[in-house]
C-alpha cells in the first residue's frame, strides 16, 4: 500500500509539478471554449476543470491522466442549457456522476475488450484532427504576427528539448512569448478575448430545480448520454496513456472515479467532464507520470485564475494554439498510413469510418460505436460462410458441415441441401461445425423436418457439447423420428 502511494505520488515530484503547470496553462482556453460551446459562463467550465482534476487525482484509476471539462461533453449539453438553463445542467451533471459510478460498480469497463484495434487507431487519429481543427480559429487568417508566434512556439517545443530538458519546453514557450507579447504590446488574440474570468473559488450549492419526477424526465436522457460519452472517452484515453507510459491502469476504478468527480463537480457549479486525451498527452510529453501531475494541474489552474488572473488573460492564443498543434501532431498515429496498406480491407474501412464519423459529428462516442458496429458486421460476414459437402454411399447420404451456424449463415446452410432425395438414410455430420443460436437450431430443424417429409431417416452426429445443449433446449426435431448423436 505504502509502496503504491510512493510510486504513484512521489516517484517523479519535479517532473509531475512542471508538467502539471503546463497542463493548467493549456486547460484555461480549453475550459473557456467548452463553456462557450455549452452556452454557459466561462467559470462553469473552469470550476469543472479544477474540481474534476483535483478529485480524479486521488480516486482515478489512471495516474498522469488529465480529466476536466471537454468538448465532446459540452456538445451534448447545448439543448439542455438552451431549453432549461444552468441549474438543470448542474442537476444533470450530478446524475451523470451517479450513473458513471454505477457503471464502475458493475464493472462496465470490461466492455473495453470489445473495442477493436482499428477503432482505437481511428479514435486517436480523429481526436488529433479535432484538436488541430479547434486551433484554426485562433491563428488562421488573423495576422502575419499570429503566424509568427505559432511558428516560434513550434520551434521552441520541438527544438529546445534537444538541448535543455530541465523545464518543459511548452512552459518556456508560454512564459517567454507571453512576456514578449506584453513587452512589445503586440496586437494578438489573448485568453481574455474568450470570456470573462472571475477571480473567485467555487462554492457548494444545491441545483435550484424541483426534486421531482418531472425534473428526472428532463435530465435523464442527457445524463445517460453524458455518462456513456464520458466513460468511452475516459477509458479509451486511459488505454492510450497506458501505451504511452508502458504501465497498466484500473479501468473500473477510473469509471467510479469519473462518477464521483462529476457528482461533486455538479454541487460546486461545474459542468460534467471526463478524461482529455490532448491534455493527457501534454502531461506525459512534459514529463508527468504520477497522480501529483493531475493534482498540480487542478490546483495551479485555480491559482492562475485567482492570483494571476490579470496575467493569464494576456497569454497569447497563438502560443497555446501552437502547443495544441504539437499535441495533435504527437497524438496522430502516423503509422496509420502503412496500416491502411497492410491491414485487411475490413479493418482499414473500420478505421477510416471511425475517423470520418468522429470528425463529421464532432462526437467521439458516435464514431467509436459506428466503428464497433462495422467491425461486428464484417466479423459476422467473415465467419458466416458454412461449408456443406455431400457423399453418397448406396442408400446412405452423408452431409459434412463445416463452419459456424448462426443467424447470418443459416440461409446458405439450408440452400446447400438437396431436398428432392427420398427414402434414404441421411446423416448430417457437425464434427467440424458449431451451432451458436436459435436461428442455427431452427435451420437444423428445418432441414431435418423437410427430409423427414420425404420418408427419409435422419441422423445428426458430431455435435460438440454446447451445440448439443442448445439443440436439446430449443430444437424440436429430435423429439420424433430423427436421431441425435454427439461426439
Amino acid at each position: 500500500m505504502l509502496s503504491t502511494i510512493k510510486q504513484q505520488w512521489f516517484s517523479n515530484i519535479r517532473g509531475d509539478i512542471l508538467a502539471g503547470i503546463v497542463v493548467a496553462l493549456a486547460l484555461i482556453p480549453e475550459a473557456i471554449s467548452f463553456s462557450i460551446i455549452a452556452g454557459v459562463d466561462p467559470m462553469v467550465g473552469l470550476y469543472a476543470s479544477f474540481c474534476i482534476a483535483v478529485i480524479i487525482s486521488f480516486i482515478g484509476g489512471r495516474p498522469a491522466m488529465i480529466s476536466a471539462a471537454t468538448g465532446a461533453m459540452a456538445l451534448l449539453m447545448i439543448p439542455l442549457v438552451k431549453g432549461h438553463g444552468l441549474q438543470y445542467l448542474l442537476a444533470a451533471t450530478i446524475l451523470t456522476g451517479i450513473i458513471q459510478l454505477l457503471f464502475g460498480v458493475f464493472k462496465i469497463a470490461k466492455l473495453m475488450k470489445f473495442i477493436p484495434r482499428a477503432v482505437m487507431i481511428g479514435f486517436v487519429n480523429a481526436l488529433a484532427i479535432l484538436i488541430f481543427m479547434a486551433q484554426i480559429p485562433h491563428f488562421f487568417g488573423i495576422s502575419t504576427l499570429t503566424y509568427v508566434f505559432v511558428a516560434v512556439t513550434l520551434i521552441i517545443v520541438y527544438v529546445l528539448p534537444r538541448f535543455f530538458k530541465a523545464i518543459p519546453a511548452p512552459l518556456i514557450a508560454i512564459i517567454v512569448l507571453t512576456a514578449a507579447a506584453i513587452w512589445g504590446k503586440w496586437d494578438l488574440g489573448t485568453v481574455g478575448d474568450l470570456g470573462t474570468i472571475t477571480q473567485s473559488l467555487p462554492t457548494f450549492l444545491l441545483p435550484n430545480v424541483p426534486f421531482n419526477f418531472e425534473t428526472l424526465k428532463i435530465i435523464f436522457p442527457y445524463s445517460i448520454s453524458l455518462a456513456i460519452v464520458g466513460l468511452v472517452e475516459s477509458l479509451l484515453t486511459s488505454s492510450i496513456v497506458d501505451d504511452m507510459t508502458s504501465t497498466d491502469s484500473n479501468k473500473n476504478k477510473e469509471a467510479r472515479g469519473q462518477g464521483i468527480a462529476n457528482i461533486i463537480t455538479g454541487f460546486f457549479g461545474g459542468m460534467a467532464g471526463c478524461a482529455m486525451i490532448g491534455q493527457s498527452v501534454i502531461n506525459v510529453k512534459s514529463g508527468g507520470r504520477g497522480r501529483l501531475s493531475t493534482l498540480v494541474a487542478g490546483l495551479f489552474l485555480m491559482f492562475l485564475i485567482i492570483v494571476l488572473g490579470g496575467l493569464v488573460v494576456q497569454i497569447p492564443m497563438p502560443v497555446l494554439a501552437g502547443i495544441m498543434i504539437m499535441v495533435s501532431i504527437g497524438t496522430f498515429d502516423w503509422s496509420s498510413f502503412s496500416y491502411l496498406r497492410k491491414a485487411p480491407l475490413s479493418d482499414a474501412i473500420v478505421m477510416l469510418a471511425t475517423v470520418i464519423v468522429v470528425v463529421v459529428t464532432d462526437n467521439l462516442a458516435i464514431g467509436v460505436i459506428t466503428g464497433i458496429i462495422l467491425s461486428a458486421i464484417f466479423f459476422a460476414a467473415k465467419i458466416s460462410k458454412v461449408g456443406v459437402t455431400s457423399h453418397f454411399t448406396g442408400n446412405k447420404v452423408t452431409y459434412k458441415i463445416s463452419g459456424q451456424l448462426f443467424f447470418a449463415s443459416v440461409e446458405s446452410f439450408v440452400e446447400a441441401f438437396d431436398f428432392n432425395i427420398k427414402n434414404k438414410d441421411i446423416v448430417i455430420d457437425f464434427s467440424d461445425a458449431h451451432i451458436w443460436d436459435d436461428s442455427g437450431v431452427g435451420a437444423v430443424d428445418k432441414v431435418v423436418i423437410r427430409y423427414r417429409t420425404n420418408s427419409n431417416h435422419v441422423t445428426v452426429i458430431g455435435l460438440n457439447a454446447s451445440s448439443e445443449k442448445i439443440i436439446n433446449k430449443l430444437g424440436v426435431y429430435h423429439d420424433s423420428n430423427a436421431q441425435l448423436k454427439s461426439h
